[in-house]
């Protein structure tokens, strides 16, 4: 698993992941205030429980009446741009992940449906946390979350490899990624407030940015960390079907790669600055 975790480039990927939903998720959010009012930023105050600092800055980043905008054709264009830009990210994941042949726009039909049951998915984990989550943790909440995020992770994968994956070879993946995003939203509840009450004591309303930034790179490191997971206990399964059983080196050899792998990355990092003085 960590070597597939470092053939997708997972820290990379992850970043990536973070950066397409900021840039759709905002300017979503900011439209649907402008349409809805605060709406949008008191969804977000009352799931982590924010209170002083973090809950002024998230109104006014998010709050209709802090942003004079208005739902007009270049700002849809924009958000359109953004959220299509975020599916086709999901669909590099699957792709790199699976080793698929890479898609690109060509898939963009597929990335429009897989918008319309994102929303639909986020509108019913709202749903979920705003009916079961009163408690401190939301554990009952998190508990129902794992069905639904299994299902619509098994959906997408299929949506956005262009039907190339079965629900088969997505149900690892799904499962594990659905757990553990589980437990991330249980210590995000937890650490949340804190994070988003720190960045706004030193950053004003830019916090609330650099808070949902600092959740959302978390929740996508969980995402691929699940994909690497569940790519390789799907083939671990199948070569336990087939009745293949690894030689007893194996294991060992392929530590020995990934120990040297690293070794080499650490080597080119280190070496780097030495190599700038030299130049200069």
């Amino acid at each position: 698993m960590v070597n597939r975790f470092q053939k997708i480039a997972g820290f990379d990927r992850a970043m990536a992941l973070a950066s397409g939903a900021l840039t759709a998720l905002i300017p979503l959010a900011v439209l649907s205030g402008a349409v809805f009012g605060g709406e949008s930023a008191d969804r977000i105050i009352d799931r982590y429980g924010l209170a002083g600092g973090g809950a002024e800055a998230v109104r006014a980043v998010f709050s209709a009446e802090s942003t004079s905008v208005g739902i007009g054709f270049f700002e849809t264009v924009f958000l359109a741009i953004s959220v299509l830009s975020f599916s086709r990210t999901m669909q590099r994941l699957f792709e790199q992940t699976w080793e698929l042949k890479p898609l690109g726009v060509r898939n963009t039909r597929y990335g429009l449906w897989w918008i319309c049951t994102l929303s639909l998915y986020t509108a019913v984990i709202g749903w979920l946390y705003a009916v079961l989550g009163g408690g401190r943790l939301g554990l009952a909440a998190a508990v129902c979350e794992v069905p639904v995020t299994t299902a619509f992770l098994t959906w997408s994968g299929r949506l956005l490899s262009a039907k190339r994956l079965t629900g088969a070879a997505l149900l690892p993946f799904a499962v594990s990624a659905a757990v553990l995003t589980a437990a991330y939203s249980v210590v995000a509840t937890v650490y949340l407030p804190r994070l988003f009450n720190s960045y706004a004591s030193r950053y004003g309303a830019a916090g609330a940015v650099f808070g949902m930034a600092s959740a959302l790179f978390g929740a996508m490191l969980v995402l691929v960390v699940a994909a690497g997971l569940g790519r390789e206990v799907r083939d671990e399964l199948l070569r336990i079907r087939q009745g293949r059983r690894p030689s007893e080196d194996e294991v060992s050899r392929q530590w020995d790669s990934i120990v040297e792998q690293t070794r080499s990355r650490w080597r080119k990092v280190r070496d780097r600055p030495a190599t700038s003085r030299n130049d200069d």
